[in-house]
């Protein structure tokens, strides 16, 4: 008779308490109280089998083990065994389970029964499971590297989606383990690979009872260190939008204690780390990490970052669709995002649109709210579009993946000079047509009342000229926006201005150059793209703008800069542009503005 097995894992208080502040819908926990049929095979398949366990502090430490397919796999009903070569000298996890291993060893001198939490993980192929049992028995070589053998009886197993899985194809390597720190306070190679590493395994625990591991991943650097001094540094990653289960969340708010392993795929080098966590929601995640409704704040109370301890290297593949751009902390220079807030109850409404090219509008919004809100030019506005686009909770979304975490927050340069030409009140921005947010703006009438929340106003990308000082200004495409607003305090007659211009946004040469009478003399225009077929105003335009002399008829080269100029540039380009242009201004000062809207 066959035995029919059932899923029998019920949430615990932790879980729950989490569902209930995030206001997760009520459903039964897909956990199953054993090793699935489905979770045996991936483990027999996957090249990676994170792990995590509890030290003799009960601190949660994390590992990565592996490197080929097959080295783990079931060896009875609902357990798994595994052989591989590990780091037997500063593994937290090898020294936890099997750290001291001898001849005439004891089930004491061993982790025989304690908590092992466990990820199968095949990033390659996007596909994990979650794994959690006790050790039944364990054996470590005395060679370093040495050899690792463990069987765990799995008690609990779930297969997850493979959302923010960044790829890797990975090939196994020779471990030569070096301790590089000890320290609580990151030491600056572990600082550097936090800044570009895009995966890493946490685990947790529910007190004694229970552990989880699981795996986060994003853009590089999605982890961001806000503090990092002698008593130990603090990490903040968002918790991005997920399948709403929060196991994770859920021990860490009974048991606010996670261990984390943060690979170096490309040389073996690992960051092992330990310490207490806070669970930010809400306001709470938006003060220190804006644009983020969830996230998590990690204070270390011991981390180890080893050289070459991994038994692998991976190669980097296609990042997950569903990663959003990074999340800078509000206390680092390069946010974007970074507000003064001077009326938080500010509402934009937008009054008017104005065609330059097809793909480029000037946009006026007028400023209502509570209180006066002021900006200077060279500032940058934020506007919230949450309201009119945000569709609400959805685990998926294969046609738009980068929409589950679009807080659809806006930030633009203003084109207009305060209350110049224009009522105190009222701002101009020039838009791109380029994601949700500008086409939903190119769509919308000006007379349907658009209202939108204005976070508020920010940036200090201020250029200056003096008299008998040349100032160059190269821009890309609408990165000529900034320098507009400013025109009007400038002396034209210094500026030195390197625009370079796409064929197809020729119409945007001839507004500024119409606006700006006094400003061609000033600027040497490059003109990129394929030939288009031209027609009536474009056609006029065009002919112009030729016949005036001003025009390259090619992509802008290190030649064409007069290093000689001045010692201090301003650029605001796209990314290609901007790399090539730092690279050719190597020790000159540059004044930039990021313009990725």
């Amino acid at each position: 008779m066959a035995t029919i097995l059932t899923n029998t894992v019920s949430w615990h208080h932790g879980e729950e308490e989490i569902h209930r502040l995030l206001r997760a819908p009520h459903g039964e926990n897909p956990t199953v109280p054993y090793l699935s049929p489905g979770a045996g095979f991936l483990v027999q398949q996957a090249p990676l089998l994170a792990l995590g366990t509890l030290d003799s502090e009960g601190r949660p430490w994390s590992t990565i083990w592996g490197g080929t397919e097959g080295f783990a796999g079931p060896v009875a009903e609902s357990s798994i065994g595994l052989r591989t070569q590990v780091d037997t000298k500063y593994d937290p996890v090898v020294q936890a389970l099997l750290g001291n291993w001898t001849d005439d060893h004891s089930d004491s001198d061993l982790g025989i029964g304690k908590m092992v939490s466990g990820l199968a993980i095949d990033l390659e192929h996007r596909r994990r499971v979650k794994l959690y049992g006790r050790m039944v028995a364990g054996s470590l070589s005395d060679t370093d590297p040495g050899q690792a053998q463990l069987i765990v009886h799995i008690e609990e197993s779930l297969g997850n989606c493979p959302k923010y899985m960044n790829k890797k194809h990975i090939v196994p390597a020779q471990p030569d383990p070096k301790l590089v720190s000890d320290s609580p306070q990151l030491n600056a190679a572990a600082v550097e690979l936090l800044s570009r590493a895009d995966t890493m395994f946490v685990s947790s625990s529910h007190g004694t009872t229970n552990m989880d591991t699981n795996t986060r991943g994003g853009p590089p650097g999605f982890m961001r260190v806000e503090s990092n001094q002698p008593s130990g540094a603090v990490l903040v990653y968002p918790e991005y939008s997920g399948n709403r289960l929060y196991q994770t969340l859920g021990n860490l708010q009974t048991t606010p204690l996670a261990g984390y392993a943060v690979p170096d795929f490309e040389n073996g080098h690992v960051l092992y780390v330990t310490g207490r966590t806070e669970i930010l929601a809400g306001k709470a995640a938006s003060t220190i990490l804006p644009r983020s409704n969830l996230a998590i704040r990690l204070t270390v109370d011991a981390a180890i970052f080893v050289q070459n301890g991994l038994a692998f290297r991976g190669k980097t593949g296609e990042p997950s669709p569903y990663n959003p751009s990074v999340r800078y902390l509000i206390n680092e220079k390069q946010l974007p995002g970074v507000q003064k807030n001077d009326n938080p109850d500010a509402t934009a409404t937008l009054i008017k649109k104005e065609d330059i090219t097809p793909s480029i509008k000037r946009v006026r919004f007028r400023v209502s709210g509570r209180g006066p809100t002021s900006w200077t030019a060279g500032q940058y506005a934020t506007l919230s579009f949450e309201d009119e686009l945000d569709m609400g909770y959805s685990h998926m979304r294969e046609d738009d993946p980068t929409s589950l975490n679009d807080d659809y927050v806006r930030t633009f340069t203003v084109s207009s000079y305060p209350g110049r030409d224009l009522p105190q009140d009222q701002f101009e921005m020039m838009i791109r047509r380029n994601g949700p947010v500008t086409k939903y703006l190119f769509q919308v009438n000006e007379r349907a009342g658009l209202e939108v929340p204005l976070k508020g106003f920010g940036g200090s990308f201020q250029v200056s000229t003096g008299e008998g000082i040349i100032t160059p200004f190269i821009a890309g495409g609408i990165g000529i926006t900034p320098l507009l607003a400013q025109l009007p305090d400038l002396n034209i007659s210094q500026l030195r201005l390197f625009w370079s211009v796409s064929i197809q946004d020729i119409g945007l040469v001839h507004d500024t150059f119409q606006r700006w009478p006094q400003l061609p003399v000033s600027t040497t225009l490059f003109i990129t793209g394929r030939e288009v077929d031209l027609d009536g105003a474009d056609r006029r335009l065009w002919d112009g703008i030729q016949s005036s002399g001003l025009l390259i008829r090619r992509r802008m080269q290190a030649e064409d800069l007069d290093l000689t100029l001045a010692d201090r540039w301003y650029l605001c380009a796209g990314v290609t542009l901007k790399r090539m242009v730092l690279n050719w201004l190597a020790g000159k000062t540059v004044v930039y503005e990021d313009f990725n809207y």
